[in-house]
């Protein structure tokens, strides 16, 4: 499975891993909820299960993303720092292709 991350996104979840609450633990993208073609996605702290595959990202960085869900592989993980300081996961590969499920 593939995840991209941007240099800004890298540089918080790195600051992100180095909490206390993050001790022994790794980040997690996950689905929130789906519609139909497209899913939003969120952040968590979490430890690997027998149904995870750890990614390894080209800025140092594992996400654990859960082989089931075949709408996390390829999600991109950016931060912005404008408007607002906020994280914004999309997943180019799963969308805008036409595969619409009605």
């Amino acid at each position: 499975m593939k995840c991209k991350i941007n240099k800004n996104a890298a540089k918080v979840l790195k600051e992100m891993l180095g909490s206390e609450e993050a001790e022994g633990k790794m980040i997690r993208v996950f689905i929130t909820h789906m519609h139909g073609d497209h899913a939003h996605y969120d952040l968590k702290f979490d430890t690997p299960t027998e149904h995870d595959e750890i990614v390894k990202t080209d800025k140092g960085i594992d996400i654990l993303l859960d082989k089931r869900e075949e709408f996390l592989d390829g999600v991109w993980i950016k931060y912005f720092y404008v408007p607002e300081p906020q994280f914004e996961i999309t997943n180019p590969s799963k969308e805008g292709h036409g595969h619409h499920h009605h």
